[in-house]
């Protein structure tokens, strides 16, 4: 895959819906955890880079995998060494956004 002339090196996409998905990506960064992500041109959902093979086992509610459509960088990957973010993280942030939305959405 590339994007941007940026050889992503085989990454993967989980796709999100943009508000878990921007949640997901400030937990990520202040863990120093966050690979590069991707946006669609409507706003609906943010794509995750992950490592090939991820996407055989992927599960998760609300998510998909595949590039979102018109995809721009939201958080671009350095273009000697793109990285990706790792599953097991990725799935805590995911988890981690979907509580603190829940809160939010509880307590206006």
């Amino acid at each position: 895959m590339a994007l941007g002339g940026i050889d992503c090196n085989g990454a993967e996409v989980v796709r999100v819906p943009t508000r878990h998905g921007l949640e997901a990506v400030d937990i990520l960064r202040l863990r120093g955890a966050c690979g590069p992500v991707l946006h669609d041109a409507d706003g609906r959902a943010l794509g995750f880079l992950v490592p090939p093979g991820t996407a055989a086992a992927w599960t998760y509610p609300g998510s998909a995998i595949g590039l979102p459509p018109g995809a721009s960088w939201l958080v671009a990957p350095v273009p000697a060494a793109p990285r990706t973010t790792d599953p097991g993280t990725l799935r805590a942030a995911l988890d981690e956004a979907s509580t603190t939305l829940a809160a939010a959405d509880t307590h206006p």
